[in-house]
């Protein structure tokens, strides 16, 4: 384990942070919010930090993967620790395990919060709130995949750490030009929501801060009452199409904008995540409608809202869905395990891993039956690796084993038997809203500091998918 390479990555990670504390600035001056200082300071204490690291830690060797999976640990720690700044000092969260619990649902997409009036905060630190949201939806690390190549640093071991799901695509031969692409598909899709959501009402503050939390889907809003403040049929279809399209692989929005949109129907996963959206959504239609809303089109529009907000784990809420009929809950909490596709800024387990968990026990139970016959699992027409399918059947029992785990400690704390599984289902899976104490009109501010210890663990155990995190407990990675 190479410490002295690891921290100068960290730094190198942390000189991006400081640029980024600077964008709420022009916001801060325009509002005159008076955070305006909040985040120079902030930015300078980030950038020193980032600079002491950088230049004071040298090293002539190559990236490994133990390093890999450690920058990307601490870089999200690190992110955390320096983003929740503006929070403190500008007394918006004056608690520091508030500020970080706020912080990390922000970077790791999970959309939960402690804050209970949210409109009465400064504009700009609303908008930092949501750039969480933002950078940390395509990852820490694949944005400074652009630039670790420039600095000698390599960067693959990184992008194997930091993508989400089974495997991770490789557009280019080289990973900074595939770093450079994600990219490039997320600020365009970014940028046509904002459009979209402006000619909706609107204004640019606004829709920049819903567009950085769909795209990333974390759910953060502006409103007190989240996107159901705005009561717009339009912007509800708005965010719904985008809060879809950022469930997606990205690599095949990279295909469709080529000219190649056939891909989409090519891939099982994404074809699996469609019918996932649209047959719970034609379910909760079903229950709802009559019991909860007498429009079909009120409930086709609240109903397709809600299950892709949670599927995707977004977050976002325009309904409490803790009023509709007890299935239609049951349906949102099976949906909370599942999550968006693999190479998605969704959380959750991902799509590919349930599909190929389903397929490995049909091909098991097929085998009970022809106890000689040789059946494979295929994603698509690919056979799946015997490697990864152990991989996935690895991080299920360990997210499973979690989950139950991170449940007890939050009973314990003293949440009620509900709302203690569903937080633990909402942080793990980066969603946000839960059930019961955590629900959709619901926050986190009511939980003891312990609990929310819990939860921020569990949001990053969630969002670097396990074993990234597991790993750095084993003693044999610490040795040469």
């Amino acid at each position: 384990m190479n410490i002295l390479l690891t921290f100068r990555i960290l730094g190198a990670m942390l000189l991006f942070l400081a640029a980024a504390l600077l964008v709420p600035i022009p916001f801060s001056l325009y509002f005159s919010d008076g955070a305006t200082g909040v985040f120079i300071i902030s930015s300078l204490i980030t950038l020193m930090t980032g600079v002491l690291l950088f230049l004071g830690c040298r090293s002539n060797k190559e990236l490994s993967v133990r390093e890999g999976f450690a920058v990307v640990t601490f870089g999200w720690i690190f992110y955390t620790l320096f983003g929740a700044l503006p929070y403190l000092l500008s007394g918006s969260i004056p608690n520091v395990v508030d500020a970080c619990f706020e912080t990390m649902s922000g970077f790791t997409t999970t959309g939960a919060t402690i804050l209970q009036v949210i409109e009465g905060l400064p504009e700009s630190i609303l908008l930092w709130r949501s750039l969480t949201h933002w950078i940390g939806g395509m990852g820490i690390i694949v944005m400074s995949l652009a630039i670790l190549p420039m600095l000698g640093v390599g960067g693959m071991q990184l992008f194997k750490a930091e993508v989400p799901g089974p495997t991770a695509d490789r557009l280019k031969p080289r990973i900074q030009d595939t770093a450079k692409l994600l990219w490039g598909v997320y600020v365009l899709l970014t940028s046509l929501e904002t459009g979209l959501l402006m000619l909706g009402g609107m204004n640019f503050y606004e829709a920049l801060s819903h567009a950085f939390a769909t795209l990333a889907t974390g759910g953060f809003s502006t409103r007190n009452a989240s996107v159901a403040a705005y009561d717009s049929a339009y912007i509800d279809w708005v965010i719904t199409a985008f809060m879809f399209l950022a469930g997606v692989n990205f690599t095949l929005h990279y295909h469709a904008l080529r000219g190649r949109i056939r891909e989409y129907f090519r891939n099982e996963e994404f074809l699996f995540y469609l019918a996932l959206t649209v047959g719970v959504t034609g379910i909760l239609v079903f229950f709802n409608q009559g019991t909860t809303y007498s429009s079909l089109l009120q409930n086709l529009r609240y109903s397709a809202f809600q299950t892709t907000s949670i599927l995707t784990t977004t977050g976002f809420g325009t309904a409490d869905y803790e009023t509709w009929p007890v299935i239609t809950q049951y349906l949102l909490l099976f949906l909370m395990f599942i999550g968006g596709c693999a190479g998605s800024t969704g959380g959750g387990m991902k799509v590919a891993r349930i599909l190929l968990l389903f397929k490995h026990a049909m091909v098991q139970l097929y085998r009970l039956i022809h106890p000689r016959a040789v059946r494979l699992v295929k994603l698509g027409n690919h056979p799946v690796d015997r490697e990864v399918m152990q991989a996935i059947l690895g991080f299920f029992a360990l997210y499973m084993g979690i989950f139950v785990a991170a449940s007890f400690l939050m009973a314990a704390s003293g949440m009620d038997v509900v709302s203690a599984g569903a937080s633990v289902v909402a942080t793990l899976g980066n969603i946000g809203p839960g059930l019961g104490s955590v629900g959709p009109v619901d926050n986190y501010s009511h939980i003891v500091p312990f609990g929310k210890t819990v939860l921020i663990a569990c949001m990053l155990l969630g969002r670097l998918e396990v074993f990234t995190v597991l790993v750095l407990f084993f003693p044999s990675f610490w040795r040469k």
